[in-house]
């Protein structure tokens, strides 16, 4: 096979069994103090931007209005308005008392709910109940959170609210009385106020995004704000060009994050061309170099592939952010951001072939190294189990664990291991404990067909193996064959393996190879448990194979943001062993109809 060679390390990490109980627990305990310290000053700080931006000048109309960007579901208002609120994947029945009496304890929960993207579920409706709805809920607002200073008034949360508000102008204005319109403009002139000063607070990268969004739509919209606009842009520019790679990625390797940054950035790029002001070439430059990426990162149906915390995103809402961006450049033929593309025909393969990611720029890190997603056509056909959204935190670790992608697991154990820290019943974050430090690529392209052939040690100093995964496409697509190998390949690794393993002259590691079906997949099993049968939707049949091994049928399930239970499903398994250092498995996938 010949390609380009791509090598990806992660540096060791320091666990808990280089330093004494004793040293751990002092560093607990300053950690959680620093902790504090940090969320008071930040309180502190909010407070006081909160106070200054109270005595700054409000806003008293709209110079310019930008174009609605932001788009929900009728049949969310409808609920809404009904009693049944359904946010940040949680629902909560509350007929006849307002939004604002909702339990805010979940920091997701009242994330979403200050950040007002329920807003775009009630504009769908566009009636005039709706209407009534939304203008009595922002009224509401404006007086319960005028001088807190928690959640609601973060920069992000702050950055996503004044966009919505811009965005659904028309609505929230209609008919409104002239003291009413007058709180509604003066509250966002404060909330500009603020994002001026706070922006900053926040972490680098979508959080950061949201922030100076919200920001340039203020220096946009609102009369008197206007002096707020060029330093916004211009420190868009800046996070631009800090934060999107030359290679168009983004440090945290979650496809729906970057197709959320690259939606803020055109949006905020599209309001400012539309009112005739200049775009930072950094802005610009950027969304040239997210937008292959994001094509890359598309599976059949449009959906992003569901790695390291993201969603598959709404693919309407996408090709309406790359239609404004007006780029036209295509994928990246061999896949992006550490992520290797296999298309042939109307079949499509995204792999996960880097490193993790660090941990302080994604805590929802997956363990789903050399893992892949596949779709034919418009149906997605094998997909991880993906984020937990809003479920119990058991859920949400066996959804980042191996066994919960499309890879290979060893002995039930995950080639990352996650722990958090924390003390007291606290948690003040999380490490990596390990992970695959080194990760290789090689990819193919000849006539015949497509193919990816990647490793990983993410097994090795725990059971002394390198997992080895290749996979081709040939045939225009019809055909996928992979082989998994785990191979002990020095002498240490060879002891490793000794010390891991069961069993007395035969050195045997248990291992197993998981493949979860999308929900709308039927598997059925054939050839006395020697094959599987996928009939999908549009009638296809896709059958698969394991070099004659036995293969169970096992139940799965398939995480979807905006739904209240996890999506019943199933994965096909094959289990096997290695012996004496070494063990492989074939597979393969052929389209028979």
């Amino acid at each position: 096979m010949t390609g380009n060679i791509r090598s990806n390390r992660l540096m060791p990490i320091k666990g808990a069994s280089f330093v004494s109980r004793a040293f751990r627990k002092v560093v607990l305990i300053v950690r959680a103090l620093l902790t504090r310290v940090q969320a008071r000053r930040r309180r502190f700080l909010d407070a006081v931007a909160l106070l200054t931006a109270k005595l700054a000048s409000p806003a008293s109309a709209f110079v310019s209005q930008p174009e609605p960007r932001s788009y929900g579901l009728a049949t969310r208002g409808l609920q809404m308005m009904s009693g049944n609120f359904r946010i940040a994947g949680e629902v909560v029945q509350a007929e006849g008392k307002s939004i604002w009496d909702l339990p805010q304890d979940d920091q997701e929960f009242a994330e979403d709910l200050n950040g007002f993207a329920w807003l775009d579920d009630l504009a769908a409706c566009d009636d005039l109940a709706s209407h009534e709805q939304a203008q009595d809920w922002l009224l509401e607002w404006i007086p319960r959170n005028r001088w807190s200073s928690g959640t609601a008034w973060r920069a992000d949360v702050t950055g996503r609210r004044v966009v919505r508000w811009i965005n659904h102008a028309i609505l929230l204005l209609h008919h409104l009385p002239k003291d009413q319109s007058k709180a509604y403009f003066n509250s966002l002139g404060y909330q500009a106020h603020y994002l001026s000063k706070r922006w900053k607070s926040m972490r680098p990268g979508l959080p950061r995004f949201e922030a100076l969004t919200g920001l340039v739509y203020c220096g946009l919209a609102l009369e008197g704000k206007r002096h707020l606009l060029a330093p916004a842009i211009h420190a868009l520019g800046v996070e631009c060009k800090r934060e999107i790679g030359d290679d168009g990625g983004i440090v945290s390797r979650n496809p729906e994050e970057l197709m959320e940054i690259f939606t803020l950035v055109s949006w905020a790029a599209h309001a400012a061309t539309t009112a005739k002001v200049d775009v930072e070439p950094d802005i610009l430059k950027a969304l040239e170099r997210m937008a292959p990426n994001l094509r890359a990162l598309r599976l059949g149906d449009g959906g992003l592939v569901r790695f390291h915390g993201g969603g598959a995103g709404q693919a309407e809402r996408l090709d309406q952010a790359l239609a404004d961006a007006g780029i036209r450049l295509t994928a990246h033929p061999m896949g992006a951001m550490g992520y290797t593309r296999l298309v042939l025909g109307a079949t499509q393969l995204v792999m996960d072939t880097q490193t993790l990611p660090p941990m302080d720029a994604s805590a929802q890190a997956h363990a789903c190294t050399l893992a892949f997603e596949m779709s034919s056509g418009r149906l997605p056909v094998l997909v991880n189990m993906g984020r937990s959204y809003g479920f119990s935190d058991a859920i949400r670790d066996a959804c980042r664990a191996t066994p919960a992608h499309n890879t290979l697991c060893v002995n039930k154990t995950s080639s990352a291991r996650f722990a958090a820290d924390g003390f007291a019943g606290r948690t003040f974050g999380h490490r990596l404990v390990d992970a695959p430090r080194l990760v290789t690529v090689l990819t193919d392209e000849n006539p015949s067909g497509k193919a990816v052939r990647s490793s990983h040690d993410g097994y090795v100093r725990s059971y002394g193996l390198t997992h080895f995964r290749q996979i081709s496409m040939v045939e225009n697509g019809s055909r996928i064959v992979g082989e998994d190998a785990l191979k002990a390949e020095t002498s240490l690794d060879m002891s490793r393996f000794i010390k891991a393993a069961k069993g007395g002259k035969r050195q045997v590691v248990p291992f197993t190879i998981h493949f979860h079906l999308h929900p709308d997949v039927a598997p059925v099993l054939d050839m006395n448990d020697k094959a599987v049968s996928l009939a999908l939707l549009n009638g296809e049949i896709w059958v698969f194979r394991a070099g004659g091994k036995k293969l169970e049928l096992r139940r799965s399930a398939y995480m979807e943001r905006g739904r209240l239970k996890p999506r019943a499903t199933k994965q096909i398994v094959v289990t096997s062993r290695a012996v004496n250092y070494e063990g492989n498995v074939t597979w393969a996938l052929t389209r028979s109809a």
